[in-house]
């Protein structure tokens, strides 16, 4: 392709005035746009990844974060760094309820293993690289492993540039292709998060929903060694000074105002297949919630009793909940909606423009047909293997991983797997010393024993033969069979000790193959049919790779003629929204919603316990309207949240909302129960994210945990 096919899609902003997470380098293309909503910057600064503002937004890998000084401060929200708090809470040390704050460095704790700041110095368009002459014309298998030896040799080179990582994404699924190159901090510190009960204020009752009263902020601080290179954890690093960093707004925001978040979105789906809408809300998404409920009750039956382990399983409860009631929500919004319906009539329009050309015809009609066989397959492997999914211990997946790092580590880095490869381990490495604190061998039991008993009543023809072999499964087992099975299983291995998993980390195809453990035994036995489970996948992942692009060129191609905006689906990469400070005429509830909430309804929702235990120091402080210069002059008050009309996902979790002038106002954390649904499908009317106020952030600072010494550093005072 001789041009990028964002630069041909994009003829207006026609969709919507807030719809759109836009890549920075479309944003010069809706200029006028952003003007018309309020813009002061020049739209076209928005596209130097490496000056303000954009030099200044960072990925956590998960989660979105922005550097707030010059001494390499990272803020996010306090469900972003929520893991790190609980990694390093113990009983006697309780950081997730009580809060933690660093007075100094020195007293700043590392993060969680494997904890990342990504810093984007450059996103370039590499389709015609990846999708080659050579690749182009192979088909299925072969055209998977085309497309990843392209994509690791351009990474390796990419990556010859010290402390560097690098990706490439794929856009409009599988269309286009781009490389991502950024800064990968690996000495990640934890410096202050509030206690729970103002970052997790209202719990997962509040979850998702308005009026909203948390404070979901939290910080980090970037680490590199002292020649400023990216560096593993050192007590001889020294804080990273980013070239760029948000400075704080000079006035308060109001209803009305421009708001814009920068940030990494991890997914949306508003260009699927209608087969792909009816296969997610009619199967997928009720299957994951009736599992993920039940799996929340085994882990509260199973830590009730034991204050270490529930710190252990704390952050595993909280994002299994997030995506419970995400995911619940959803379905609430689709049923009874006409989406699918909607979906399949712009399908059935798109092939009737298509067999309206005989071009057209030629071009296209064969693989919009073909992705819909190819999409029916992989829904019913999907169906197929739910259970199995769940049904494997932890440890037994860290050994399966160990073993294919084993016997990848023996060939020429470039040859080995995407994933296995030199770079990849430090990942996997972080990943098996987290077990020490985000594991427990009877709550793993209790729900891999849940997930067997499901998987082991489907019919044998569904099963997974070798995995049936390993565990010694039959048909008719009763869930006491079951259970000596998995006892059996855990028994006989050491895998449950962090030295002996750090052991395996090094060991040799051979040792692994000479080993008596049993989880170890287990995990070679599965070896050879992971592998062929993962040819039949390639397989299927080259053909969709092929037809789905193909289909994507087709839609684009349709909505460019009739004068419609197409952006691409969120991938995890760095894109804009904007829209403005609003509240609904309607709410979910049937009542008006306010755009702003204040610590009024922090003392009114107050209980003292649970899910509502705001500190005494904070009700203190409210009672007394100890206020100082957080008051916003319309409300009286101190702002705690605010409504606007962001198109953000999953991901975009502690992005950095600013203002017209490209100020910090916030951050970004979530979306109301009936808007997410535009993860699917964009509803101009209903679509609000929440914002916590950056007052409320300073003022809690100030007055309550006084954090003295980072308003200074932020230079709030």
């Amino acid at each position: 392709m001789n041009k990028s096919l964002i630069a041909l899609a994009i003829l207006s902003a026609a969709a919507h005035a807030d719809e759109g997470m836009w890549m920075p380098q479309q944003l010069p293309q809706v200029a006028k746009e952003l003007k018309a909503a309020g813009l002061k910057l020049d739209p076209a600064t928005l596209t130097k990844l490496t000056e303000f503002p954009m030099g200044a937004i960072v990925s956590l890998g998960g989660c979105s974060a922005s550097f707030v000084s010059p001494q390499g401060l990272v803020a996010t929200n306090h469900h972003c760094v929520y893991g790190s708090v609980a990694h390093n809470s113990t009983p006697q040390r309780d950081l997730l309820a009580n809060g933690f704050l660093a007075k100094n460095l020195d007293e700043e704790l590392p993060a969680a293993p494997g904890s990342r700041i990504y810093v984007t110095k450059e996103v370039r368009n590499v389709t015609a690289q990846i999708i080659n002459a050579d690749a182009a014309k192979l088909t299925g298998k072969k055209r998977s492993d085309a497309i990843e030896n392209n994509q690791k040799a351009m990474v390796a080179t990419c990556e010859q540039d010290a402390g560097h990582r690098c990706t490439v994404s794929s856009y409009y699924g599988g269309l286009e292709f781009y490389l991502i190159k950024q800064l990968e901090i690996r000495d990640v510190r934890l410096v202050h998060a509030p206690p729970a009960g103002v970052g997790k204020f209202g719990g997962d009752t509040d979850n998702w929903m308005w009026p909203r009263h948390t404070g979901d902020y939290g910080f980090y601080r970037a680490y590199v060694s002292k020649d400023g290179k990216a560096a593993d954890y050192s007590k001889d690093n020294v804080p990273y000074l980013p070239q760029h960093f948000l400075k704080l707004a000079k006035e308060g925001v109001k209803e009305g105002d421009y708001v814009m978040a920068l940030g990494y979105p991890g997914r949306t789906n508003r260009h699927r297949l209608p087969s792909e809408v009816a296969f997610t809300f009619g199967w997928s998404y009720p299957a994951y919630v009736k599992m993920s409920g039940e799996n929340l009750a085994i882990i509260a039956a199973a830590t009730k009793d034991n204050k270490d382990t529930a710190l252990k399983y704390a952050a595993q409860v909280a994002s299994t909940n997030n995506y419970y009631k995400n995911r619940q929500g959803m379905l609430d919004s689709y049923a009874g909606s006409d989406i699918l319906a909607r979906k399949t009539a712009e399908h059935e329009a798109l092939k009737a423009w298509v067999a309206a050309d005989s071009a057209r015809k030629q071009e296209y009609a064969a693989d919009i047909a073909r992705v819909e066989q190819l999409m029916a397959q992989r829904d019913a492997e999907t169906k197929r293997d739910f259970f199995l999914g769940y049904a494997h211990p932890r440890l037994l997946n860290t050994a399966r991983s160990l073993y294919r790092l084993a016997n990848e580590n023996a060939k020429p880095d470039a040859e080995r797997k995407a994933g296995f490869q030199q770079r990849d381990l430090p990942r996997i490495k972080a990943s098996v010393a987290a077990l020490v604190r985000n594991y427990d061998e009877q709550v793993d039991k209790a729900l891999v024993l849940h997930a067997l008993a499901k998987y082991a009543a489907q019919p044998k023809a569904e099963r997974n033969a070798t995995y049936d072999a390993v565990l010694g499964l039959r048909d008719g087992m009763s869930e006491a069979e079951l259970r000596a099975a998995l006892d059996t299983l855990y028994a006989g291995s050491k895998l449950g000790d962090a030295a002996e998993r750090d052991a395996w980390l090094a060991r040799t195809p051979a040792e692994f193959q000479a080993s008596t453990d049993s989880i170890i035994k287990a995990a070679v036995a599965m070896y050879g049919a992971d592998l062929q489970d993962e040819a039949k996948d390639e397989e299927l992942g080259g053909n969709i790779q092929q037809a789905y692009a193909n289909y994507m060129k087709a839609k684009i191609a349709y909505m460019h003629s009739k004068g419609q905006a197409v952006y691409p689906d969120a991938n995890s990469t760095l894109r804009v929204t904007f829209g403005r400070i609003a509240g609904r005429d309607h709410g979910a509830d049937g009542t008006a919603w306010t755009a702003f909430t204040t610590v009024n309804g922090v003392l009114a929702k107050a209980t003292g316990k649970g899910e509502f235990n705001a500190p005494a120091a904070q009700l203190a402080a409210i009672k007394a309207k100890d206020f100082g210069n957080f008051v916003d002059p319309k409300l009286k008050t101190v702002p705690v949240d605010f409504l606007a009309t962001l198109d953000i996902t999953g991901g975009n979790s502690g992005s950095a909302a600013l203002n017209a002038k490209g100020e910090w106002i916030g951050l970004a954390f979530d979306g109301t129960l009936d808007s997410i649904i535009s993860d699917w499908d964009y509803n101009k009317a209903n679509t609000r994210d929440i914002q916590v106020d950056l007052r409320y952030i300073l003022w809690n600072m100030k007055h309550v945990d006084h954090a003295d010494n980072l308003l200074k550093e932020m230079k709030a005072e």
